[in-house]
């Protein structure tokens, strides 16, 4: 506690309080406090009189001193500042003239030292329904300043700066200007600048700590980013008061609702326990059962009457051994809790799975007087997990083992015959023709025949075997344990014949087959990917060796499919660049003269160079590319006879995938009149194979195209089944003999006759003929000879670009 005599001068007292960094001193005379002098006071000062700093300090200070007891609870100093506005009392001990001095206490003190912390925490600085905002400007005097401060009760105050945001002006800030007998300048000289401040949502704990670690007793409180007041001391602890006797209205409000509803949670506690769908259990201390519910009877078989006074044990299903019950009761005695699943015995014998919680009950000095258990029989979960890992692992409509199980068991053989040093099999089934009886006959006929195939195989195959559904109509086999070639030989041969043999399904006998790829461990693989991959490899080639048999796999069919790999990607990339382009070779009348041109695919791949059609135009039909490297050739074609002008048609070759597709009029149409051409300046080729396909489909795209001017030819006429009855229905304009007939004309009488006869049928049909392949000049003048109205091959010119064409015949 600081003090001071009464003719201590103001500029003195300030000074000494300043030093001690204290926010008052008492006055005292004779040993007596007769006053006290607070930084709040100093604010009643004129400080634009030099006379106000000498004068004694009796003349400004307070009286009389506020005190208080020292045995009184710290709350009660809170409550006295509260109600007299005041910030200081002294603590003093006995009464009257035996009053005795000890000190001195503050609302900074009681702000630090009460137990606030439960308030501090949950309650935000801008909850504080006092902030005050109370501003001068920075060319204000002290004076004036003061003044506000004085009238506004506050004992800080903004600067607004004339620059951008607030500086801040305390009473302490007073003191020391007092102490150092500072006139009436302008505040803004003297104001601290750098005003510290915290968001609105920031806890009052936080914010007490901030101004202990910052030893500052203010905080700016910003809202939106602005400043939207100032939080000292006294707010902290207005604000701890307020909550405090919320707290205390709630509790006893609670206590109230408590002990007014007691009864009613002790009914609804019983009605609970007697409606619940899960079994309960009570027993005492010694684990003697007390009480049951009525789910527990429905549960268990037994009433309240045969269990009651009994042991739990009545209720094992034997399936437990000690250690388990004692490991339950460790965890019990240590946790105060045990929960699993426990398999139990209902009265009539049948024993089923129940999830079991188990809770120890203690009294207040923590000994345990009861337990109390809650189950409930999971004999439906247990079988809904056992389905759902069943739908895991196998195919729901075979019951085989699905991929993801195959590939589990093929791991594990591999691990088994690495550490045996022994060798394993993998065959790749794919059923030959199964599409086509799924789409023909529908999905449930498809199923049925998948199930009966699922039995042929597993009936094949030998005991320690697998076989798996993967997909589709595809299935996996694993025989583990070979020594040699012959037994997966024998097995492989088995499915064959099995499958082959006619199934009955909803009165139709149905015949379909299968195609097999077989790949060894460890000599084609050393793990299941390799080994599932290079079986599927095998496989393929199966089917392309004729179906209905099986093939090994060889390193030469894994560069096969890597290159079938690379090409499918290289076409992919093609179309997307359009690396492709045609060139032309010529068509000409029996004197020589140009009449068309074949327009002829070629790829040029910027790493392999020229790609030859019979390469990657097979692969392209298989993947359905064709389709679109077909729209980018008609494309090209009709704008190259664009630029002739119409005047020497363009022939195109369509592929059987591209004349079933369905845009493929509209495509052709369109595409022409985009040019400004007519239908007469392109011609359609296609092969006899692709037209019998779907003879009805195709006549009537023929005779939608044949109308907008375009003419059909078929290629490669007398390669394919050449059947008379088509030649009539189909709308044709032109056959094309095949060039295996022309290149034997000259050696051969039976090629000429060929040839002759195919004239004559054409001309009956009226039908015009191109010779194709015509490399010499006896075969030319044979043709003429014949009949045929026109020629294409090397003779007349190799294909070539368009420009060079055009160079060449000077179109």
């Amino acid at each position: 506690m600081l003090t001071c005599p009464p003719d201590t001068p103001v500029h003195e007292a300030a000074s000494r309080m300043r030093a001690a960094g204290v926010s008052s001193i008492v006055v005292v005379e004779e040993d007596r406090p007769v006053g006290i002098w607070t930084e709040h006071d100093a604010l009643a000062l004129n400080l634009s009189l030099d006379s106000t700093f000498d004068q004694p300090v009796t003349a400004v200070m307070s009286r009389p001193v506020k005190s208080i007891r020292a045995e009184a609870p710290l709350t009660e100093a809170a409550h006295q500042f509260r109600e007299q506005h005041i910030r200081h009392l002294l603590v003093c001990e006995g009464d009257g003239k035996e009053k005795t001095l000890r000190g001195i206490i503050s609302l900074t003190d009681v702000v630090l030292n009460q137990g606030i912390e439960h308030y501090l925490h949950f309650r935000t600085v801008g909850s504080l329904a006092g902030l005050n905002h109370v501003e001068v400007a920075e060319a204000d005097t002290l004076s004036t300043a003061s003044k506000r401060m004085r009238e506004a009760r506050v004992d800080a105050i903004l600067v607004r700066l004339d620059g951008d945001g607030f500086g801040i002006l305390t009473e302490r800030d007073l003191i020391a200007l007092i102490a150092q007998r500072q006139g009436d300048i302008a505040v803004g000289k003297v104001c601290t600048r750098n005003l510290f401040s915290v968001p609105a949502s920031t806890s009052l704990f936080q914010v007490r700590r901030e101004m202990n670690e910052r030893h500052v007793r203010h905080i700016g409180v910003a809202r939106d980013g602005t400043i939207a007041g100032l939080v000292s001391f006294t707010d902290l602890l207005s604000g701890i008061e307020l909550a405090y006797v919320d707290e205390l209205r709630s509790a006893l409000k609670a206590r109230d609702s408590a002990l007014a509803s007691s009864e009613r949670n002790l009914q609804l506690a019983e009605k609970v326990i007697q409606t619940s769908l899960e079994g309960i259990m009570v027993t005492d201390a010694k684990g003697r059962i007390m009480r049951v519910n009525p789910a527990f009877t429905d549960l268990t078989g037994y009433q309240p009457e045969e269990v009651i006074g009994q042991s739990p044990s009545v209720l094992q299903s034997g399936r437990h051994d000690k250690a388990f019950y004692d490991r339950m009761w460790t965890t019990l005695s240590r946790e105060g809790q045990w929960r699993g699943e426990i398999w139990n015995r209902r009265k009539n014998g049948e024993i089923y799975p129940e999830l079991l919680t188990i809770t120890a009950i203690t009294d207040e000095a923590g000994e345990i007087t009861h337990y109390a258990a809650l189950f409930s029989d999971i004999s439906e979960l247990k079988e809904n997990e056992r389905r759902i890992r069943h739908l895991a692992y196998y195919d729901p409509l075979t019951g085989l083992p699905n991929r993801r199980l195959f590939r589990d068991r093929l791991d594990l053989a591999i691990a088994h015959a690495h550490r045996s040093e022994g060798r394993l099999a993998v065959l790749f089934i794919d059923l030959d023709h199964f599409k086509t009886i799924n789409d023909t006959l529908g999905h449930a006929v498809g199923d049925e025949l998948l199930e009966q195939v699922a039995a042929k195989l597993t009936g094949c195959l030998r005991e320690d075997d697998s076989v798996a559904r993967t997909g589709g109509d595809e299935f996996l086999a694993l025989l583990p344990e070979i020594e040699d070639f012959e037994p997966v030989a024998d097995v492989a041969q088995r499915i064959i014949d099995s499958l082959s043999e006619p199934v009955e399904l909803r009165g139709r006998e149905l015949v379909i087959g299968c195609s097999i790829g077989v790949a060894f461990y460890p000599e084609d693989g050393q793990s299941g990917e390799e080994l599932v991959k290079h079986a599927d490899i095998a496989m393929y080639r199966a089917k392309q060796s004729g179906r209905n048999t099986y093939s090994l796999f060889t390193p030469a069919m894994n560069e096969a499919a890597r290159r079938r790999l690379d090409m499918e990607t290289g076409l992919r990339r093609a179309i997307e660049q359009q690396q492709f382009h045609l060139e032309y070779q010529p068509v000409v009348d029996g004197a020589g003269r140009l009449v068309a041109a074949e327009a002829l695919l070629r790829w040029q791949h910027p790493e392999w160079g020229l790609v030859r059609p019979d390469e990657f135009v097979p692969l392209a039909e298989e993947t359905g590319m064709i389709l679109s490297i077909g729209q980018q050739v008609i494309r090209q074609a009709v704008a190259q006879a664009a630029e002739w002008a119409g005047e020497v048609p363009v022939s195109v070759n369509l592929s059987a995938r591209q004349f079933a597709d369905p845009g493929l009029a509209d495509c052709l149409e369109n595409t022409v009149a985009e040019f400004g051409l007519t239908g007469e300046a392109v011609s359609l080729e296609i092969t006899e194979t692709a037209l019998m396909s779907d003879v009805d489909s195709h006549v009537i795209t023929m005779a939608r195209l044949q109308r907008a001017g375009f003419r059909f030819s078929i290629d490669d006429f007398g390669t394919g089944y050449s059947s008379l009855a088509y030649l009539r229905r189909l709308p044709l304009d032109c056959l094309k003999i095949d060039r295996s007939f022309i290149s034997e004309i000259e050696e051969s009488a039976e090629a000429r006759s060929i040839v002759s006869a195919t004239i004559a049928l054409a001309h009956n049909l009226r039908l015009g003929v191109i010779a194709e392949g015509v490399e010499t000049a006896g075969q030319a003048r044979l043709l003429t000879e014949l009949g045929a109205d026109s020629q294409q091959g090397f003779l007349y010119g190799r294909p070539a670009s368009a420009d060079a064409l055009t160079r060449e015949w000077r179109l």
